[in-house]
């Protein structure tokens, strides 16, 4: 076993999650020697031409990542890692939101503005059947180049790529969002919290609601904190001093201030503490994908990562 491949523990975690036709011909080639390959080029951000011959065909690794990137399988990966552990009681639901600017690498610009082939994969289970709800079937993955359809931002460095998320209270990551660069954090804090579907190991729905949230002052107006109260969520957002000026200028018509719990917000280190982990993998730090999609798959295997070895 090489350094960053998946420990006998860690794979018995994941197999029986793993698509096992790849619906051309016959079944996949190993798994466990392919998503070896995968692991090692999140954690390096190698070429995939240059990836060790131990890990077999560079190509067979690629596509088996893109293809998992474009329909869901990492992502459903990830919800039965995290189902194990709200099963057993190990995540924290006070959770952060936040994001973080990752420069992309010339290599990343210049994808076909064609859309990809939507692919054709029949999932299933070792052992025959999901544990806990089925999930849905994945839809086609946004297809289109160009800046935009690949979540590229431009900015005075260059391209940029950006990643919402949120964080449980052990830094691990929850949910992922990626947007071109320039985009407002703030305008991302739905779509990030709606990704939040941690799953029940047994009958019950998936779990969607943390116990509470913690966000800087850039999801601090008006639209985040209707969000929070519609969901019935307790939330800590410090008031930007405009904002606290604008009101006081009102007197009584400026309403009462937003509370505040001190001694809550000193836990929102726990979603930077999971951005400094998921860009200790060199991939995800430096962006090489051209596809959004296939970036996310990135991001998503690095929190995968993170969650089996945590």
């Amino acid at each position: 076993m090489g350094r960053g491949d998946l420990t006998d523990a860690e794979w018995e975690r994941l197999r029986p999650f793993l698509p096992v036709g790849n619906g051309r011909c016959g079944r996949w080639r190993d798994h466990r020697q392919v998503i070896d390959g995968i692991l090692h080029r999140v954690r390096t951000g190698v070429h995939w031409r240059d990836l060790p011959e131990r890990f077999g065909p560079w190509k067979t690794v690629y596509e088996r990542h893109r293809l998992w990137s474009a329909d869901g399988t990492w992502e459903r990966l990830l919800q039965q890692v995290q189902a194990a552990a709200d099963a057993a009681g190990e995540i924290d639901w006070d959770i952060g939101v936040d994001s973080t600017v990752v420069r992309a690498h010339q290599h990343a610009a210049g994808a076909r503005t064609s859309p990809p082939p939507a692919p054709a994969t029949s999932r299933g289970d070792a052992d025959g059947e999901h544990q806990g709800e089925a999930l849905a079937e994945p839809s086609r993955p946004p297809g289109g180049g160009g800046e935009a359809g690949a979540g590229l931002g431009r900015s005075r460095g260059g391209f940029t790529t950006k990643i919402h998320l949120s964080a449980e209270g052990r830094c691990r990551p929850l949910s992922l969002v990626i947007t071109p660069g320039q985009r407002a954090d703030c305008t991302q804090f739905d779509p990030v919290l709606d990704k939040i579907r941690v799953l029940r190991t047994g009958p019950g729905r998936p779990r969607k609601e943390p116990d509470s949230v913690a966000a800087d002052k850039a999801y601090s107006n008006g639209p985040c904190r209707d969000s929070l109260r519609r969901r019935g969520i307790r939330h800590t957002i410090p008031e930007k001093t405009d904002s606290q000026a604008a009101r006081r200028r009102k007197g009584s018509r400026g309403g009462r201030p937003p509370g505040f719990d001190k001694q809550r917000y000193k836990k929102r280190n726990t979603v930077e503490r999971a951005i400094n982990r998921l860009k200790q993998s060199r991939a995800v730090a430096t962006r090489y994908d051209k596809r959004g999609y296939v970036y996310l798959g990135t991001v998503t295997a690095a929190a995968l990562v993170i969650l089996l070895r945590t």
